[in-house]
């Protein structure tokens, strides 16, 4: 006779505890359309100026995008700024010198349909703390047009800087924040926006040479301006769009950002994002290959999208396997902080 083993009872535990599938959740994959500014030719969008966007439409589908961050800007003949100081590319496609209305937003809602992509985001990255009055205005006044088509397109949010007056101090920017962004983010909530802050310091944005021209590009920054929006009730408005090619601008790595706010988090658990409505966003800012050609920006901007994509969905795999279907089954997980991983 074979002799009788007891039970083991860690295995009954095992039996007991609940099974749950393995399906991991992506982010949305998407691109900055100022990654290619002359896909429409300039006499061509100016005349038409919605035919920008039919074309970046009809060319994230050919990448295989979900999204496009729309990007707004003021004209050329508008701007104050010229387009070789700036730091990240910019661009015009959503041109607003007239008013974006309802027969123009059916036309990109066609476009965008028949392409199958949606808009993530209307950015237009300008200085919102310029120190000169009458130039402040003016950005002003389009980042509200910037409001208005957002809404009419049924986009939830707007992504761009604080900017920076550099007459002023750090404490002074950041009193100019409260007194004069504060109202935009009022504004951005009565339209049911989000705004969304990109962290680079813009470098090279001043004809002054001054590094840090955006006030909002570190963590402490961002905790110090989110208190004012608290304070004025609009802290659910203002929101960080995370870059983290500026955090290496600045000899940071993208985990000590995160460290810093809580340690031994990675992104997705600490900010416990709903990833099915996250957006990742490819920018293109490498200067040297803003090739501005269709055919020979086509493979390197389907290169860079592959690699995100790849890389969230391995991040995905991690917190589905650990967090989902590991914790149901109260397994201990692995690779939290430094400690190793082992599998």
């Amino acid at each position: 006779m074979l002799p009788v083993r007891e039970a083991d009872p860690r295995l009954d535990d095992l039996r007991s505890a609940a099974v749950r599938a393995f399906e991991p959740k992506c982010m949305k994959v998407g691109v900055l359309t100022a990654a290619l500014q002359e896909l429409t030719r300039r006499e061509i969008r100016d005349a038409d100026p919605d035919r920008a966007v039919e074309d970046w439409a009809g060319f994230a589908r050919d990448l295989g995008v979900d999204t496009i961050q729309l990007s707004a800007a003021l004209h050329p003949t508008e701007a104050d700024v010229p387009p070789e100081a700036m730091l990240d590319p910019v661009a015009n496609t959503l041109d607003l010198r007239q008013p974006f209305d309802r027969s123009r937003a059916r036309r990109v809602e066609r476009a965008l349909a028949s392409a199958g992509v949606s808009v993530s985001d209307i950015g237009y990255f300008d200085n919102m703390l310029h120190d000169d009055p009458a130039i402040r205005r003016g950005k002003h006044a389009f980042m509200q047009r910037v409001f208005d088509a957002a809404g009419e397109l049924g986009v939830h949010a707007v992504c761009g800087f604080v900017g920076r007056n550099q007459r002023l101090s750090t404490d002074e920017n950041l009193r100019d924040f409260e007194d004069h962004f504060v109202p935009l983010l009022e504004i951005a909530r009565s339209r049911g926006l989000t705004y969304r802050v990109e962290q680079c310091p813009m470098p090279g944005w001043d004809p002054g040479d001054h590094f840090h021209n955006n006030i909002a590009y570190t963590p402490g920054a961002w905790i110090a301006l989110h208190r004012i929006c608290e304070k004025h009730g609009v802290g659910d408005v203002f929101r960080i769009h995370y870059d983290p090619s500026h955090a290496i601008l600045m000899g940071l790595d993208s985990r000590s950002i995160f460290q810093y706010l809580r340690d031994e988090l990675a992104a997705r658990e600490l900010l416990q994002l709903d990833i099915a409505a996250t957006h990742l966003v490819v920018e293109h800012e490498y200067p040297r290959a803003r090739i501005q050609d269709r055919e020979r920006l086509t493979p390197i901007l389907q290169g860079s999208i592959a690699f995100v994509r790849s890389v969230d969905q391995a991040a995905a795999a991690m917190y589905a396997l650990q967090h989902e279907v590991l914790a149901a089954q109260d397994i201990p997980i692995q690779g939290c902080g430094r400690e190793a991983y082992r599998s």
